[in-house]
């Protein structure tokens, strides 16, 4: 058994690791701030944090801490001894950190290096980190791990340092470390404001569902398969001191996932409109590494994550 501390803990993917880290037989303390990052209306964010609570084993300990107060995160460090961080807590995507970006930074640059800071002081052996498939920038299907890192916009950027704060205290201290990078992942619990659940919820509202970019692909990954590929992660000496593609390894594009938005509710309409420039032109990436060391194996393609997400996200919109 392990002491793993998950900062994001109530976030969608956090949510969905935490009762899969237990089942491990893993002690797990988690942390997460609970924000609106100032654009979740505070009904539905409410909504979430209860949802995703009823979801967490009862044994598990929230701390409503800020991982930019580095008094506090020492002191949890201090007392839970850990032997593990799984790092997940972050500004959701690229426009929120381009409308704040200090605030981003603080988050994204300062937080990540107090809670290595408090690793380093209290002997934590394993510290996983969530970057993003923003790192490449602009990329073809099928990039390996290893292809060079381009970021495009505030978010990749930071995305990208933090990678290379993880891996220099790595090199400084003997901590293994293991580098996650996942592509637009959802799924149920998931704010109204990412491209999935913008999609769905205004098909069912029967509204006009905008693409970006009529050619735009995305490696679309239900919730479910991110997580199981991070619990790999943070499960197998194997991982330690690598980086892992954690997708479904096959893209689509924006195009056909509004059409398949509409078919499911039977309503809403496309309009398209030029490529956003703050977004890459990404794809598919390769999955093979984790495949072969962590057993990774996606199993909801993009027809089956739309359906159960269009399931629950119809049952909240009426109880709304």
């Amino acid at each position: 058994m392990k002491t793993i501390l998950v900062t994001g803990g109530l976030g969608l993917i956090g949510h969905n690791v935490i009762p899969k880290l237990i089942a491990q037989g893993h002690r797990v303390i988690s942390v997460d701030i609970k924000t609106d990052y100032s654009f979740i209306p505070k009904k539905e964010l409410d909504y979430l944090i209860t949802e995703r609570l009823k979801k967490l084993p009862q044994d598990v300990v929230n701390f409503e801490y800020d991982i930019s107060d580095k008094i506090k995160i020492d002191s949890l460090f201090a007392e839970f001894k850990f032997d593990t961080v799984l790092h997940l807590a972050s500004f959701p995507r690229q426009k929120i950190v381009n409308v704040n970006p200090a605030w981003g930074s603080r988050v994204m640059s300062e937080g990540l290096i107090n809670l290595l800071e408090s690793a380093t002081k209290h002997g934590v052996k394993k510290f996983v980190y969530a970057s993003s498939s923003m790192i490449y920038g602009n990329f073809e299907n099928a990039i390996t791990e290893d292809y060079p890192p381009n970021p495009i916009g505030q978010y990749g950027i930071m995305k990208l340092a933090g990678e290379w704060l993880v891996k220099d205290y790595s090199r400084r201290t003997g901590m293994a470390y293991t580098i996650i990078r996942p592509s637009a992942v959802y799924g149920p619990l998931d704010a109204e404001d990412r491209v999935i659940s913008k999609f769905v919820s205004t098909a069912i509202r029967g509204g006009i569902l905008k693409v970006n970019g009529v050619n735009e692909l995305l490696d679309f990954t239900y919730v479910d398969d991110a997580a199981d590929g991070i619990v790999a992660a943070v499960d197998l000496d194997k991982a330690n001191n690598n980086t892992y593609n954690i997708t479904k390894g096959s893209s689509h594009t924006l195009l056909e996932a509004a059409e398949l938005a509409i078919r499911l509710a039977g309503r809403g309409e496309v309009q398209i409109l030029p490529k956003d420039q703050d977004f890459p032109s990404r794809a598919a990436l390769n999955i093979d590494r984790a495949r072969q060391d962590l057993g990774f194996d996606p199993k909801v393609d993009i027809e089956q994550g739309f359906v159960k997400y269009y399931e629950w996200l119809i049952d909240y919109i009426k109880e709304k």
